[in-house]
């Protein structure tokens, strides 16, 4: 019997205690438990979720859409990657009109959390990424200043 079957029955919990450390901005924790979470089962995207999870709460961008595509080509219908897609799409100032088409298709979500996420995160984009001014437009005003 190998070591790793005594826990299959704890995967849930790895999986959760990720989240929640995710939650606690404790990234050490975080990263130890998906990885306990997909020793027990590999092929499990839960885990790269959460990756890509801590990636979007560092704004390490790229890597969390690496992710959250990794995650989406093994399980397509897979609402919430797509709803942090598109917040990690909307947080790059660049793929604005990308991250809204995958956010409004996720507000079509079953999910009443994801269809709250998407909402949010629309309202987001709509008040607050919209109306700020371009990178390069911020320089011009400090060469002015």
């Amino acid at each position: 019997m190998n070591i790793l079957e005594n826990y299959q029955e704890d995967f849930l919990l790895f999986l959760e205690a990720g989240f929640i450390a995710v939650n606690q901005l404790d990234e050490i924790s975080a990263m130890a438990l998906f990885k306990t979470a997909q020793m027990l089962r590999p092929d499990n995207s839960l885990c790269k979720l959460g990756y890509g999870i801590i990636n979007l709460h560092k704004l390490n961008l790229k890597e969390a859409i690496s992710q959250f595509n990794k995650v989406l080509k093994e399980d397509p219908a897979n609402d919430m990657a797509k709803a942090f897609l598109g917040i990690a799409y909307s947080l790059t100032f660049t793929n604005t009109e990308k991250s809204e088409e995958i956010l409004r298709e996720t507000q079509a979500s079953s999910d009443p959390m994801i269809q709250n996420l998407s909402g949010t995160a629309l309202t987001f984009i709509e008040n607050t990424i919209k109306k700020a001014p371009s990178p390069m437009e911020v320089m011009r005003q400090k060469k002015r200043g």
